[in-house]
């Protein structure tokens, strides 16, 4: 049967199969069915980004959750991880997200939570793939108008105040936003404003087509500028459905989830409460966070990439902080998602903790050079199937044995073969990188 959901849900081009109107409406129906099956009350909670998609699709879903006769409420334009609160907090069976996170506008995609705010099982996706397989090449449009409640975005905001109540601010600290023109574009200015943060605004104007395009936490660049030229303290970028941030420090430096790691890992460990004394990210985190890690006495145990993949490892080793070098980070002892903005109040917990800036904090965390290429295929057959590929593998490897890495993958939501290298030299490391990527194209290219 054909997989349809990739590490991160459904997603593709909106409009195309498989998230062509018969398609979800399919979807719709077909989850209520399934919570029918399972037992549990056939009631979801559904939010959305700002695509210009996500209002037809919202609807397409609604008409087919009313069709099995099953019940939905709105939650409007909202953040994933906000869904993924809501849905647990409510007791709602199951939540819908609408959202291609940092993809651009043409795509989307569906998220779905469980009644505990976790992805589902992937024995759920395979039942829900069989009926979307199976769906009627045309189902009637009908005309439906959803109401959006609109409280579920304060309570959320609520939720994230709440987690840093018992911090006092010992002098006005400036942020500077880029919300990506996305989910976070009303919430997230309105939470720091709120907790007394001197705010400054970018990227929170959604059109419908503007989502992801050259801001947010994809496009830091000009969020740095505008970091150093304003003076502020932070600047922090978000990506489409906000799950995900990335930093900008003081003097106008970009930072990554391994910089949130390292800053987190040691302020939880001094406070006594990071689990095990560990921390989980996956096979792209940097050699240099690895080997910081074990200065502190800090164990990293490595996923495979996809953040559903962090949070199980998490939960089987009962640790409570992991995240990816994208930016998710999952404190799993406020939420079981990554939540942006959630981080970003961690992060300003520690900056006021210390006093110390951004840059002071992550002075010890010496990153080793990185490589990233993309290959597009034309399929995504395992890389064992072809022994000029193995052969460059084990080539590279060997040579980087001890002072380096290489990861080789597909990506969970494109047409891509991704390829990371990492080591000390940076010229040596691209011409690796540049080697394989050829023998891939040659194998797997169009």
């Amino acid at each position: 049967m054909e997989k349809l959901f990739g590490t991160d849900g459904l997603r593709a081009v909106a409009g195309q199969f498989p998230l062509d109107y018969p398609s979800t409406f399919t979807l719709g129906k077909s989850l209520i069915s399934l919570l029918k099956e399972e037992g549990l009350e056939p009631k979801v909670i559904i939010g959305r980004d700002t695509r210009e998609s996500g209002e037809w699709i919202e609807k397409a879903l609604f008409l087919g959750i009313k069709n099995a006769k099953g019940e939905a409420l709105s939650a409007g334009i909202i953040p994933t991880s906000a869904l993924s609160f809501l849905t647990k907090k409510y007791h709602f069976s199951a939540g819908i997200v609408i959202s291609a996170s940092h993809n651009p506008y043409q795509d989307n995609g569906i998220k779905i939570f469980s009644s505990q705010g976790l992805k589902i099982s992937e024995e759920w996706e395979e039942r829900l793939e069989k009926a979307i397989l199976s769906t009627p090449k045309k189902i009637k449009r009908k005309k439906i108008q959803i109401d959006h409640e609109l409280s579920f975005s304060e309570i959320y905001m609520d939720f994230l105040k709440s987690k840093f109540s018992n911090v006092r601010l010992v002098k006005k600290i400036k942020i500077v936003l880029d919300c990506s023109n996305g989910a976070s574009s009303v919430i997230a200015p309105q939470v720091f404003k709120d907790l007394g943060f001197g705010v400054e605004v970018l990227s929170n104007s959604p059109n419908g087509k503007n989502i992801n395009d050259r801001c947010g936490s994809l496009y830091p660049q000009s969020l740095a500028r505008k970091v150093v030229e304003s003076r502020a303290d932070i600047g922090i970028a978000y990506d489409g459905d906000a799950d995900r941030a990335i930093w900008v420090d003081e003097r106008g430096n970009i930072l990554n989830g391994d910089h949130t790691l390292f800053v987190q890992s040691r302020f939880m460990k001094e406070k006594g409460c990071l689990r095990k004394n560990t921390v989980v990210a996956t096979t792209m985190s940097n050699l240099g966070l690895e080997k910081a890690l074990q200065k502190m006495g800090i164990e990293l145990v490595r996923t495979q990439v996809g953040d559903k993949y962090v949070l199980e490892k998490m939960i089987e080793i009962n640790s409570n902080l992991g995240g990816e070098q994208s930016g998710h980070t999952i404190f799993l002892d406020d939420c079981p998602t990554g939540d942006g903005i959630l981080t970003s109040l961690k992060m300003l917990e520690v900056m006021t903790a210390c006093n110390e800036p951004l840059s002071f904090l992550v002075r010890d965390f010496k990153e080793f050079p990185q490589v990233f290429v993309n290959v597009p295929v034309a399929r995504k057959i395992d890389f064992s199937e072809f022994p000029e590929i193995l052969k460059a593998v084990e080539e590279i490897t060997n040579r980087l044995r001890g002072e380096g890495r290489l990861n080789l993958r597909y990506s969970g939501t494109e047409p891509l073969a991704r390829v990371m290298i990492e080591g000390k030299d940076i010229s040596e490391i691209e011409s690796y990188a540049r080697r394989l990527s050829e023998v891939i194209a040659h194998c797997l290219g169009k």
